[in-house]
């Protein structure tokens, strides 16, 4: 059963807080250093994030920016539910 304010709108549980936000700007801004990833949980994902930028000379920080713009393009509850509780590495 989902919980909704007076609006209808879906809450957020209290215990867990949306990381959208702040991965959302660290992937956009520290991407080819992948600090978004390790911010969410996924240390595999961010070491393979930092190997591809070095690889790809950098070319590959084009992924944590799309990232980044979709993570802030998500509402808090979506964040959670798809990125904080399925763990979704990528995209």
């Amino acid at each position: 059963m989902e919980i909704v304010d007076e609006h209808g709108k879906p809450m957020v549980p209290q215990q867990e807080e949306s990381k959208r936000i702040l991965a959302g700007i660290l992937a956009i801004v520290l991407g080819s250093l992948a600090v978004h990833k390790f911010i969410l949980g996924y240390t595999k994902e961010g070491i393979i994030q930092i190997v591809l930028n070095i690889v790809t000379c950098g070319i590959a920080s084009i992924i944590p920016f799309i990232e980044g713009i979709i993570y802030l393009t998500k509402s808090d509850q979506e964040f959670i539910e798809i990125y904080q509780k399925n763990q979704k590495p990528w995209f």
